[in-house]
């Protein structure tokens, strides 16, 4: 097929020489030449006439005849038209499976736009959040939804890794679980997930374990006084070898429940209690002390070093703080061999705090890192109930870092050691001098 400009081309020349022959022969060139140039040129009126009152009546109808040129613009134009057609019809009917698809789900889903204003949500979203389709659609979501924390995620420009958990904006019974996952260009998708039965049966665990652990607490420390009371007046040799020895380890073992219930209570109030109550902690100063600790553990068997940065600080718990720091540190004691050593720093680099623990111990095989901070996790049991471990040490640091916004990071190499490392945001880095001896007073 030739090309449509081509065959116009070649039509004007021949009848621009036509007209320029008739001009001559009746001896009026210019006459003949403007006329046939004024024709030319309505025709071309015409037909974008044709064109636009084409569009103005409707795309569904047939394409107006045309010559020429304007013969393959009406052409192209209708079969442009009709391909749109058939991917809007495509697209439409992907939209209201889409649509039909989400608000068969169980999980609320909005589409927020760039400005997070609300463009469509499914019917769970009407039952959760308690949304309306003519008033709501068109209105900023944080609007709605006034919780601090889930407009702090709203406003994050990064997928969350966390959900949120707030209370139904509609009914506070209901706890629900929110996630905004981007996509497109800068527009979000919300999900909202109803996990009231999922929270009812979290809160019955931590009520159950925090009421067994005091339950446990009183007829442990009883037991343990009896039989350490026993032991202690053994001035006569009362007791057999074989009874002494089973004395030892009922004691051992007693000891060892007390601090199992110790830390269970410790991970039940770190979990009940949502608030973190910030205060100035000298770090240096807790180390100083953990330190001590570490070295009458230690039994000058282990080399036991600590580098301080003074007068770096953390807004945060100091007993909870106490509490993680002292777990790490003891924990390299425990799995460091004799003639080991221990090195304990507290640092800042680029505005951010660091805790740092390295030894020279046996380290930990690369398949058990990511399970450490699970609650009665051991890589090995054996060797852990031998050293008084209880299983929650780890899980208490996991719990004080989330409420200060830390993060652990743990490398170690099997035979060679382990380096446990916390980063401690800028927002809760402080610098400040202390008086030393009213501290320790």
């Amino acid at each position: 097929m030739a090309n449509p400009w081509l065959r116009e081309f070649w039509r004007l020349l021949m009848l621009s020489l036509l007209a320029l022959v008739i001009g001559s022969v009746v001896g009026r060139v210019s006459t003949v030449m403007g006329i046939w140039l004024g024709v030319y040129f309505g025709w071309h009126l015409r037909n974008l006439y044709k064109l636009e009152r084409w569009f103005r009546k409707g795309q569904r109808q047939d394409p107006p005849d045309g010559m020429g040129i304007w013969g393959d613009v009406f052409y192209h134009i209708y079969r442009l038209k009709q391909r749109n057609r058939e991917s809007k019809r495509k697209l439409a009917n992907m939209l209201n499976r889409f649509q039909k698809s989400t608000s068969a789900m169980p999980d609320a889903t909005v589409v927020l736009n760039e400005y997070g204003e609300i463009e469509w949500f499914n019917k769970a979203a009407k039952l959760y959040l308690g949304l309306k389709k003519k008033k709501d659609v068109g209105q900023r979501i944080d609007n709605l939804i006034r919780n601090p924390a889930f407009v702090k995620l709203l406003v994050s420009s990064e997928e969350s890794e966390d959900p949120v958990v707030i209370s139904s904006p509609v009914d506070e019974q209901r706890i629900l679980s929110i996630r905004m996952v981007p996509y497109a260009k800068n527009q979000m998708l919300m999900v909202v997930r109803d996990i009231t039965r999922l929270h009812h049966l979290e809160q019955v665990r931590r009520d159950f374990v925090a009421n067994i652990s005091h339950e446990l607490k009183t007829p442990l420390t009883v037991m343990f006084g009896y039989l350490e009371n026993f032991l202690d007046d053994d001035k006569d040799q009362q007791w057999s070898p074989a009874s002494k020895k089973a004395l030892q380890q009922m004691v051992q073992q007693t000891a060892r429940m007390s601090q199992i219930v110790e830390d269970l209570l410790m991970l039940s109030k770190l979990e009940s209690d949502d608030v973190l109550r910030p205060e100035p902690v000298p770090v240096a100063l807790l180390l100083n002390s953990i330190k001590q600790d570490a070295q009458l553990l230690a039994k000058d068997e282990r080399t036991i070093t600590l580098e301080n940065e003074p007068f770096l600080q953390i807004m945060g718990s100091e007993k909870e703080l106490h509490s993680a720091f002292s777990n790490i540190v003891s924990n390299a004691v425990k799995y460091t061999g004799k003639g080991g050593c221990i090195e304990i720093r507290w640092y800042s680099e680029d505005g951010m705090a660091f805790f740092e623990v390295k030894d020279d111990g046996m380290g930990i095989p690369a398949a058990h890192i990511s399970r450490l901070t699970e609650r009665f996790y051991r890589v090995d049991p054996g060797r852990s109930r031998e050293q008084g471990g209880t299983g929650l040490g780890l899980a208490i640091v996991k719990h004080v870092l989330q409420r200060h916004e830390a993060q652990l990071s743990i490398n170690s190499v099997p035979g060679k050691g382990s380096v446990f490392q916390i980063r401690f945001p800028a927002k809760r880095v402080l610098i400040k001098e202390y008086d030393l001896k009213k501290r320790v007073s």
